[in-house]
């Protein structure tokens, strides 16, 4: 009879637990994945503190170079380097040990995504760091071959680190080559470029604002410049509170207002730029992790509320979450969305749900005196979201209902020639009998009423 064995072994293996980790990612979230590890490393020089709009932090001596061709990818920074201590402790670990020291107000927070960045882009890979620790200077470097790590699944699951050179300047280089088949397509492709380097742009636009310097192929990067207008009839909302979430204080601050006017045509197939840059923004830690958004994730549609229509375009709400500990923030893995379950979130989408409304009210009402409303639109000037005073609620204009004049409708029948004979007379053949009715009984108003 067979012994009976104690403990059924439950270890994944290497090739499961990277395809798994790198499956519902595409190649854009892992590109700023790294980023958000050099962004962190930034403000943590800066001494790592709430990024508010108010925050006046000068991020200007941080650099970061991003590198791509269809063979290889580069990343590399001076924000401060990766000290031996944290790689050995920490960065490489598979998920953010349950002890780990706290990132004072990053961005990383499952600590998975420099790796799985790394497995998604390539097969061969080099990380390198040069760091100041206790008055001395000291680099080292991992090396990372892919296919050579994953053959064996016996843990531990280490890499080695070795000595290197010094990059000349603290901070972190990462090179990826031996391309996987994905990346290599993708970053052959202007659009794939195009497209990532205008989503640098939208996601780190409030450290860009800070000065932080990002290139991409060597071409500096620029954040939008974020603006709503502002007049004695309209006024932005912006206001800020404190929350608690899993034990952790979180401050919460909230921008919203009119960034254009509304559009004159609502047709749904007709595409504007104004459309796709309206709805919800929202930036955890400094960092935009849902763009325009005009789901139920951010109340359009929820539970009564009205869906998102073409009418509501010209409006932009930001709303920023800025915590010590990351954990609290109501992050996904990807930070591509926000864990719209959590507390914390849907008390903050009820208040959002109100500045929304308060646009929605007013692009209703706007539509009794389209004239009057173009007018007040056209008054109000362009401020930086920096600039905003703090008001809790957004100021709209109300505008009234144009009285209604009771009409009515003139019809008779006149011999043809003789309506044309008339119509010579008044200067032009052509006009429309509709047009020389209404002539001639504006020539009989005057000749025998006058003028109103």
């Amino acid at each position: 009879m067979d012994e009976v064995k104690s403990h059924a072994h439950a270890y994944p293996t290497k090739k499961f637990f990277v395809r798994m980790i790198t499956r519902d990612i595409d190649l854009k979230d892992c590109i700023l994945d790294l980023i958000d590890n050099s962004v962190d490393n930034a403000w943590a020089e800066k001494g790592g503190h709430i990024m508010s709009l108010r925050d006046t932090t000068d991020l200007s001596d941080f650099e970061i170079h991003i590198n791509i061709t269809n063979d290889c990818f580069s990343i590399r920074d001076n924000c401060g380097g990766m000290t031996l201590d944290s790689a050995v402790d920490h960065a490489f670990n598979f998920g953010r040990k349950e002890f780990s020291p706290n990132d004072n107000y990053s961005i990383g927070v499952y600590g998975i995504g420099m790796k799985r960045a790394v497995f998604k882009i390539g097969r061969e890979a080099e990380v390198r760091s040069t760091y100041d620790e206790g008055g001395e200077r000291s680099s080292f470097k991992v090396p990372i071959n892919v296919d050579e790590w994953v053959h064996d699944d016996a843990p531990p699951w280490d890499f080695d680190i070795e000595e290197s050179s010094d990059l000349g300047e603290n901070g972190v280089e990462i090179v990826i080559q031996e391309l996987t088949e994905e990346a290599e397509s993708e970053f052959s492709s202007p659009e794939f470029l195009a497209d990532l380097r205008w989503v640098i742009e939208r996601d780190y636009t409030l450290h860009l604002h800070k000065g932080l310097n990002i290139f991409l192929n060597g071409k500096r990067l620029t954040g939008w410049r974020v603006e709503l207008r502002q007049s004695e009839n309209f006024r932005p909302m912006r206001a800020e509170y404190n929350d608690i979430s899993r034990d952790n204080e979180v401050v919460v601050e909230m921008v919203g207002g009119m960034v254009a006017p509304p559009p004159e045509s609502v047709d749904p197939d007709e595409d504007s730029k104004g459309d796709r840059l309206s709805g919800w923004y929202v930036a955890c830690n400094g960092r935009i992790v849902l763009a325009a958004d005009k789901t139920e994730t951010t109340g359009w549609g929820a539970e009564g509320f009205p869906s998102w229509h073409k009418q509501y375009s010209g409006f932009i709400g930001i709303v920023l979450f800025s915590a010590q500990n990351a954990a609290a923030l109501p992050l996904t893995t990807t930070k591509r969305n926000v864990n719209s379950s959590a507390d914390l979130y849907r008390r903050a989408r009820a208040r959002m749900q109100e500045v929304s409304r308060a646009w929605i009210d007013y692009t209703n009402q706007r539509k009794r005196d389209t004239e009057s409303a173009r007018h007040n639109e056209e008054a109000s000037r362009a401020v930086s979201i920096y600039d905003i005073a703090p008001r809790e609620q957004v100021q709209l204009p109300e505008i009234e209902k144009k009285p209604v004049v009771p009409m009515a409708n003139v019809s008779y029948s006149v011999p043809k020639t003789k309506l044309k004979k008339l119509a010579r007379e008044m200067g032009n053949v052509t006009m429309s009998y509709r047009d020389v009715g209404q002539k001639s009984f504006e020539y009989a108003y005057e000749d025998y009423v006058g003028e109103d």
